[in-house]
């Protein structure tokens, strides 16, 4: 329970400096760290629902992502933002957007049922570009003859998108939209997801 002394309004303004200072999204476990008292995860949920509330209306948002909980701009007002810091947004190539969009809506996957979708071979460059975004991750080995490596999407994807939940993922044909939408800051050289020569894909052979 929580206790009875606690003040609600000092246990608001807490969060609200933590989280505005923070560069990474707070989970409840970290921002209970704030506070000498016991307080519950529904308290303070309930907490942060009325910060959130607060802050309605303002340039400013507080949302909940998949790794806790963090301020942002608004999304209509990042292009405004984006000019304080002018970077060319990085480009994906649609065997990018493609490979990511098999892995966040079939995983876990390995790269031969991604091939078997997209009916081409998938260059190691593709499949490593995500993974240096921090998109997607090896989670598992299928149990099959070479023991291939299964990939799914994480938590920084989620955050990156501003979501809580993969059932929060939009339509298949709004993904690329959405993830061209990302912010820019968090991105690394756009050149590191542009395609290299090497990464011209060949039509996938069937075995003899």
């Amino acid at each position: 329970m929580d206790t009875p002394s606690l003040d609600l309004a000092h246990v608001k303004n807490m969060l609200e400096a933590a989280l505005l200072v923070s560069q990474e999204p707070l989970p409840l476990s970290e921002l209970k760290k704030l506070f000498d008292e016991e307080l519950s995860s529904d308290a303070l949920r309930r907490v942060l629902d009325d910060l959130r509330k607060d802050w309605q209306g303002r340039g400013i948002e507080l949302t909940h992502v998949a790794s806790g909980w963090r301020f942002r701009a608004r999304p209509e007002y990042q292009p405004f933002i984006d000019r304080l810091n002018p970077q060319k947004p990085p480009r994906y190539s649609r065997a990018v957007l493609e490979t990511l969009a098999i892995v966040a809506y079939r995983q876990p996957c390995t790269r031969g049922d991604i091939e078997e979708i997209r009916g081409v071979v998938v260059s190691a460059n593709i499949i490593k570009s995500l993974e240096t975004r921090g998109w997607i991750e090896v989670v598992g080995h299928k149990e099959v003859p070479g023991r291939p490596e299964l990939f799914a999407t994480t938590s920084a994807f989620l955050d990156d998108l501003n979501l809580s939940s993969l059932e929060e993922l939009p339509s298949l044909d709004d993904l690329g939209s959405l993830v061209e939408t990302v912010n820019v800051a968090a991105a690394e050289p756009a050149a590191a997801y542009e395609p290299e020569p090497e990464m011209i894909e060949e039509p996938r052979r069937e075995a003899a």
